[in-house]
């Protein structure tokens, strides 16, 4: 018997540091909760308690505890946790964004209080379907990782090779970025260990260059062993910037999300503006730096799931306003900037994704 068609959305980077989550939220919960399954990448942990580690070189102070509930009214019902922040506040921001998250019925996955439960995946079911959720972080300091013995993410840690120009010296070196074996295998056998247990099986990453279109290396390959292990999606988030989407083997990676929320406690209005400045892509005609440095363009991600598969992958295109808050675009000119932008992000890439518009959302396929 055919099963009616489910909706999965997820976003980026949710920073919820400064009070009123609602607010940054509010003109996109309305899309949030067509959802029947929603999530997003806490980007940092919701704590009122905890010491500021320092191991991070802009570590978060924690969001109030009391936004969880602005994400679980705007629609959020899985968190990712593996990151580069997740240890700023030590080991009561987990304890407390865990258990906050559960007191509102989002289910948590990717960091823990020791690395079995980091790597333990987040499984939830809809009207039948089983949506699995695994998530590891591939940047940042190893003081971030979960151990037996310590709080922390799961991971898949990446060393970086520069290779020499001999003929060149003092010149630019080659940048080779791959996955250590051990925590890809790892990461492999969680994947093959969850297959059977669920119908989609989602693998978040923490990973990318910062502020780029590019794609390192490594990205391609963690993202192939996912699939090749049994993962249906691959989502990825971290850059802080829009990265183009490919096909592998009839599976989807968006390999960057961008930013979904950035309201970052301790910061000036001037600060955030040249913050988002950096962090946002250009899109000419809709976000000018120099005239509108705040905006910053960033996208909802939606899968349509019929019969326990993806039937259908679409986005949302949104931009940040002038108030932090993500809005919805439609099929207009500032949309269409966006359209254009992703193309040439995924083009310059050397990656297999295509755009059509279908209303206001933008369908993908594989060229």
């Amino acid at each position: 018997m055919k099963v009616n068609p489910l909706t999965m959305l997820a976003v980026g980077d949710v920073i919820l540091e400064k009070p009123n989550g609602e607010f940054f939220l509010s003109l996109v919960a309305p899309v949030l909760k067509t959802g029947d399954v929603v999530v997003g990448n806490g980007e940092v942990v919701f704590t009122s308690r905890g010491i500021n580690t320092f191991i991070e070189m802009f570590p978060s102070p924690g969001c109030p505890p009391e936004n969880i509930g602005a994400l679980a009214s705007a629609g959020f019902n899985v968190i990712t946790l593996a990151g580069n922040h997740v240890w700023d506040r030590g080991a009561p921001g987990i304890e407390d964004t865990i258990s906050g998250c559960r007191d509102y019925d989002i289910a948590t996955v990717g960091a823990g209080m020791n690395i079995n439960e980091a790597r333990k995946p987040a499984i939830i079911e809809r009207n039948g379907t089983r949506f699995g959720f695994l998530n590891y972080n591939c940047v940042g300091v190893m003081g971030q990782w979960a151990t037996m013995v310590k709080p922390g993410c799961a991971y898949v840690h990446i060393i970086t090779h520069y290779e020499i120009n001999g003929a060149n010296p003092g010149g630019p070196p080659g940048v080779y970025t791959f996955a250590e074996p051990h925590s890809l295998r790892a990461m492999v056998n969680d994947i093959q260990k969850v297959r059977p247990l669920c119908d989609i099986l989602v693998v978040a990453f923490h990973k990318g260059i910062l502020h780029s279109t590019d794609i390192a290396m490594y990205e391609q390959q963690v993202s192939y062993a996912a699939v090749d292990a049994g993962a249906d999606l691959v989502l990825s988030h971290h850059a802080h910037y829009l990265k183009g989407i490919e096909f592998y083997k009839g599976k989807a990676i968006f390999h960057g999300l961008g930013h979904f929320v950035a309201a970052i406690a301790g910061l000036t209005e001037t600060q955030i503006i040249e913050k988002r400045s950096l962090d946002a892509p250009e899109l000419p005609g809709v976000i000018n730096h120099q005239h509108d440095p705040l905006g910053s363009a960033t996208i909802i991600a939606k899968c349509i799931v019929e019969d326990g598969n993806i039937s259908q992958l679409s986005y949302y295109p949104c931009l940040i306003n002038k108030q932090g808050q993500p809005e919805v675009l439609k099929n207009d000119e500032r949309g269409q900037q966006l359209f254009n932008f992703m193309e040439k992000a995924t083009r310059d890439a050397g990656l297999n994704g295509r755009y059509e518009w279908k209303g206001d959302e933008i369908v993908i396929h594989a060229d």
